[in-house]
């Protein structure tokens, strides 16, 4: 049972959800260019990424989020501790690596993985904390067609991965409102946090507006 209870805890922090939408949403573009086996492949180095980013959140959130009483996050209620979710890290980075440069990726998408693992990363390390917070979003979500699409040897539309970009930095509005309230006791202020809830929903919706007009025009 304890075995158990670390493994969910291992899958809860690395946010879960958001990584199988992003596994899945790799995966679909992957298998509209590539065989199943390469899509499978680039799948599993994304995975491995996510995992990357997740972990490396709960790591450095670890001390605002046991402040704010945040009992469902597993390093809070003690279900992994700090040396388990730093060693899955390195194993992570590891598989991210191999997987990417030694798979269908290659050099360039896999060079490409790495500036969108970099680039969340940075975003867990501060960057989250001032008006750029959304430069992340766009950089690691606008690469990411681009280094699934170099696998197959081709360039993707325009109008997918200017999707891809105006869609995570809707999310990124969205997902930052249920903390408002905690995240400016904390001072994480990121530019969602510093323009209010209002206008994050309405910068979402616009967005998402732009993102359904884009393959249109």
């Amino acid at each position: 049972m304890a075995f158990k209870q670390k493994v969910v805890g291992l899958a809860k922090s690395t946010h879960f959800g958001p990584l199988l939408l992003v596994v899945t949403i790799s995966f679909c573009l992957a298998i509209s260019q590539l065989s199943f086996p390469k899509s499978f492949e680039i799948a599993l180095a994304i995975f491995a990424g996510q995992c990357v980013v997740g972990w490396t959140n709960d790591l450095i959130d670890h001390p605002r989020d046991h402040a704010a009483g945040r009992i469902k996050k597993p390093l809070v209620h003690e279900a992994v501790t700090r040396k388990e979710l730093q060693f899955g890290v390195a194993i992570a980075l590891t598989a991210a690596i191999l997987l990417s440069f030694l798979g269908p990726l290659g050099v360039k998408g896999g060079l490409l993985h790495m500036l969108g693992i970099g680039s969340a990363t940075a975003y867990n390390f501060g960057i989250k904390a001032t008006w750029f917070s959304p430069l992340p979003y766009a950089v690691s979500f606008g690469a990411l067609p681009w280094a699934i699409y170099l696998a197959a040897g081709k360039h993707p539309p325009v109008w997918l991965y200017v999707d891809f970009i105006l869609v995570s930095l809707a999310f990124h509005f969205l997902n930052v409102i249920k903390d408002l309230e905690w995240d400016g006791i904390q001072l994480v202020m990121g530019f969602p946090q510093r323009v209010g809830k209002l206008w994050n929903i309405v910068i979402a919706i616009v967005l998402v507006s732009l993102s359904i007009l884009v393959p249109i025009i």
